[in-house]
């Protein structure tokens, strides 16, 4: 189940499984198991279900059995938009985690029904090809990789692998709950994947082929913090080139805000970034509106500092020389 690429880089690194006890985290830490990959485990506890306890235990029977490290965080409680702040605070987690041991990889469950659910959602709000594209097997972040070794993998695969070897797992309930957008299509997927997989994975591999040649177009000069600046070769890459980062940042940009930005070359999005164009450079940073001393004024106008991203480089004490 595992591309035989990605079986080499990962006995050769130090890897964290983020783990659930879920179908998806559990296939994948036996099929690590069968591959005589070395992982240790990660799990955050939510506290929303009854069995978020037995899941822990689980997870922590499993760490004991395979001789595993394991960490484990409790989440607060998010008043609202949980999936976007869980998702900070796990992955936010994930990094405290790697920094501290020094881990190479960052394994994730994440299959074929994960992906072509993305796909689905985003291309009925109107998404490029960068979005469309959704997850690759290898995401390069600043200090350590992102690896999905299951996305050519379906559920029903993976519940196969698992029934098949008399493993246990959990069922999250959350996935059939109607208030998360992505349950609408999961129906959906399920059915296209049982008779069209092989055309969708070919696809998603036509789609992430020309993600590349679009990214050729546009690369990252300056990152701090949550500052991005892109130098752009044409205005066309710049929804392409936001999206991504923006995504990076925990945010996903609209199609109304991409045609904003090219119209105006000045944004806010979602009321929280600051998206600007200066020639063939792009601007992303947090929008703040702070008092700026003159002198620090006059020098952001000088550098040709785009005026919505200054609060943001101010308070932070970023420097930008180009």
């Amino acid at each position: 189940m595992i591309d035989s690429e990605i079986i080499n880089k990962l006995k050769n690194s130090k890897n964290l499984l983020a783990f659930s006890a879920g179908v998806d985290s559990t296939a994948l830490f036996f099929i690590l198991l069968q591959n005589s990959i070395d992982f240790d485990i990660s799990i955050v506890n939510y506290g929303l279900r009854k069995e978020a306890k037995e899941e822990i235990e689980y997870a922590k029977s499993l760490a004991k059995k395979y001789n595993k490290q394991i960490y484990i965080e409790n989440a607060p409680k998010f008043k609202n938009n949980f999936e976007l702040n869980a998702r900070e605070f796990r992955y936010n987690f994930f990094s405290k985690i790697i920094k501290e041991h020094s881990y190479k990889n960052l394994l994730t469950a994440h299959q074929l029904n994960d992906k072509l659910e993305w796909h689905l959602m985003r291309l009925s709000k109107g998404a490029g090809v960068t979005t469309l594209a959704g997850m690759d097997f290898i995401e390069l972040r600043d200090s350590y990789n992102i690896i999905r070794p299951l996305l050519n993998s379906t559920k029903d695969e993976l519940i196969e692998f698992l029934e098949k070897n008399n493993i246990k797992y959990f069922i999250d309930k959350s996935n059939f709950n109607s208030i998360y957008e992505r349950n609408t299509f999961r129906p959906i997927v399920n059915k296209l994947l049982k008779t069209g997989k092989d055309g969708f994975i070919k696809s998603f591999k036509i789609l992430n082929i020309d993600k590349d040649i679009i990214a050729k177009q546009y690369r990252v000069i300056k990152s701090e913090k949550e500052l991005r600046v892109i130098k752009i070769d044409t205005i066309e890459v710049a929804p392409q080139a936001v999206s991504k980062y923006l995504k990076e940042l925990g945010y996903l940009i609209s199609y109304e805000e991409q045609t904003l930005l090219l119209k105006q070359n000045s944004i806010v999005a979602g009321r929280v970034w600051a998206i600007e164009i200066v020639d063939n450079t792009i601007f992303i940073a947090p929008y703040l509106q702070l008092t700026i001393p003159k002198k620090d004024r006059e020098n952001f106008r000088v550098k040709k500092i785009p005026p919505k991203i200054r609060g943001y480089l101010y308070k932070e004490d970023i420097s930008i020389n180009l």
